[in-house]
């Protein structure tokens, strides 16, 4: 089974992550003004994740590793979660390339 898109209200606005297997959270979007917005920015995920060259790797102020993922103009698609080190960035990265582009969205 791949990962999923859960894509849920928020308030006025919807927002979505992209869980693995396991459930645990992978990359979490920003905030969209309606549903239709929500499912493109999904839908650019799909398309953008594949690409090695649209992860930028960030430290957090104390120093831990996570990522962004960005479409080609540089806009930010989703954030990660802050990692204990950069090998599990990696390895975080590793499976947003699996999963994101073939994951289903599960709505709520």
């Amino acid at each position: 089974m791949n990962g999923k898109y859960a894509l849920h209200p928020a308030g006025s606005e919807f927002h979505w992550v992209l869980k693995a297997r396991d459930a645990q959270t992978m990359l979490s979007s920003p905030m969209y003004a309606n549903k239709a917005s929500a499912e493109a920015g999904i839908a650019s995920c799909r398309i953008n994740s594949k690409d090695e060259a649209h992860y930028e790797r960030l430290a957090a102020p104390d120093k831990r590793p996570y990522f962004v993922l960005k479409t080609p103009t540089g806009e930010v698609i989703g954030a990660s979660q802050i990692y204990h080190s950069d090998a599990a960035r990696e390895k975080g990265i590793t499976l947003c390339k699996e999963s994101g582009p073939v994951a289903t969205i599960a709505y709520s």
